[in-house]
């Protein structure tokens, strides 16, 4: 989950905690999943600012996204797995 744009080691976890592990979860989030979920994080609207369910459709589709190739290259310290 970390290759999305806004999710950190921390984040993740929560995200985990609530059962979410694969990016076709977030892909289809409703509008109702997105306001209760932001505010499970503490930070409402992020999820739609980061437009988190766009990076999740190209994931969960085997694309990428220009954040992801950076964490996949370590250029991210926030989405390490330390």
């Amino acid at each position: 989950l970390k290759l999305i744009r806004g999710v950190g080691r921390q984040n993740e976890q929560r995200l985990h905690a609530l059962g979410v592990w694969h990016f076709d979860q977030i892909a289809a989030w409703s509008v109702e999943n997105v306001k209760w979920v932001g505010s499970y994080l503490a930070f409402p609207g992020r999820i739609d600012r980061e437009d988190w369910i766009a990076q999740a459709i190209r994931l969960a589709r085997g694309e990428t996204t220009a954040f992801a190739e950076r964490v996949k290259q370590g250029d991210v310290p926030t989405s390490s797995a330390d």
